[in-house]
């Protein structure tokens, strides 16, 4: 059986890969790296852990760049974290967070309202504000951690490895800046979460002593941690509002829903708006030995990228990808993944989005600008420009 080739640099994920998809499920770029567009098989990558390995990346990626016992050792000691208790207790923070940057938006609008970009200049900021609030780091870092989203966003569509690295460097130095006070004050570091981090404990196998031992972290497992935590965060979650944004904009009926709903009924169209425009474009992974996908044979040691945005709009799965259900389509939804190395971020990037989402909608309604949107391209989904005109409610 021929292979498609397809090649997603440069083009807007969702639109290309709508077209490849309905040629086969499976496509291979002309570097060789597979690219599974369709959903059943997305799910069969994802969740057969032993043949298709996470450990892809050069630098540590603690936990989901790991595997086997290693991987769950890390998330039983780190899911904890985003426990429903915690995200509960994290609520009235980020509802904060969220009514005063809004306050900002809105001061001295008039009736006729205010176009802002829902990406930069709603998503970005809120995104920084509540993750720092959660993390408990200095508000100083804003502007940095604005300007280094930015930069990070240029440098991963360039697809210069040296710049890439060169980001990532700068994002971990900012990291060690907030670890190595706490480190220093030992029992008098704040009582926060990145401190609580820092005093985690991961039970290991220890081949001389029955049972387990258990070993703090090192400084480059705790950096790797609140890197995932927080770099890929922001910038997903500054895609996402302004994914939600626009559909609401355009759909008033879900607007009103999720203004009125319960928390769960706005997770749910939340996460049916992000199925549909999905802007967590793909994770990657390995082979360990042979494997036949799609009617394809695949080698050891090859490449694979699970294309999320793609499996979830294959037609095979959800006949009318564009079609809002969210009770309907909620077992098919992959945004956050699925198997072992599920999204362990996920609860908290619902708050953050809910939230948002709920603060805005009772703050203001949203109406589509007269300015035209722009897309983002691979590696990036969703939109890079998203403006709208916010009206504050009187």
């Amino acid at each position: 059986m021929s292979t498609a080739i397809f090649d997603p640099t440069g083009l807007e994920p969702r639109t290309a890969t709508d077209e490849q998809r309905a040629e086969a499920p499976l496509a291979r770029t002309p570097q060789g790296t597979w690219v599974v567009l369709g959903h059943e098989e997305a799910v069969a990558v994802a969740t057969d852990h032993q043949t298709f390995s996470s450990a892809v990346s050069r630098f540590l990626q603690v936990p989901n760049g790991l595997d086997g016992q290693e991987h769950a050792a890390f998330r039983a000691a780190t899911d904890p974290f985003f426990s429903a208790e915690r995200m509960q207790a994290l609520e009235p923070t980020v509802r904060g967070v969220a009514a005063e940057l809004l306050e900002e938006l809105l001061a001295d609008v008039g009736a006729a309202g205010t176009e802002i970009d829902a990406v930069s200049a709603l998503g970005a900021v809120f995104a920084v504000r509540a993750q720092t609030a959660w993390l408990g780091w200095p508000a100083r870092l804003e502007p940095e951690l604005l300007q280094w989203m930015v930069d990070n966003h240029q440098a991963s569509r360039s697809g210069d490895l040296a710049r890439t690295a060169e980001v990532a460097e700068r994002f971990d130095a900012m990291i060690r800046s907030v670890v190595a006070p706490r480190r220093a004050l030992g029992a008098d570091a704040p009582a926060d979460l990145t401190t609580e981090v820092m005093q985690v404990r991961v039970p290991l196998p220890d081949p001389e002593i029955p049972g387990s031992r258990e070993r703090a972290l090192s400084d480059e497992e705790i950096v790797s941690i609140l890197r995932n935590w927080t770099g890929g965060d922001l910038g997903s979650i500054a895609l996402c509002v302004g994914v939600l944004l626009t559909a609401v904009a355009r759909a008033p009926e879900l607007a009103e829903r999720l203004r009125q709903g319960s928390f769960a009924e706005a997770a749910a169209i939340v996460d049916e708006l992000l199925r549909i425009d999905d802007p967590f474009v793909s994770n990657r992974r390995v082979t360990t030995c042979p494997v036949t996908l799609a009617g394809q044979e695949i080698g050891a040691g090859e490449r694979v990228l699970i294309h999320w945005t793609s499996a979830n709009r294959d037609e095979r799965v959800v006949p009318d990808p564009d079609d809002v259900d969210p009770e309907g389509n909620a077992p098919q939804n992959l945004v956050y993944g699925i198997g072992e190395h599920v999204c362990p971020g996920r609860p908290l990037a619902t708050l953050e989005l809910v939230v948002a989402m709920q603060e805005l909608l009772a703050a203001a309604e949203v109406h589509p600008a007269p300015t035209p949107g722009e897309r983002e391209v691979a590696p990036v989904g969703g939109w890079a420009h998203a403006p709208v005109v916010l009206v504050p409610r009187r």
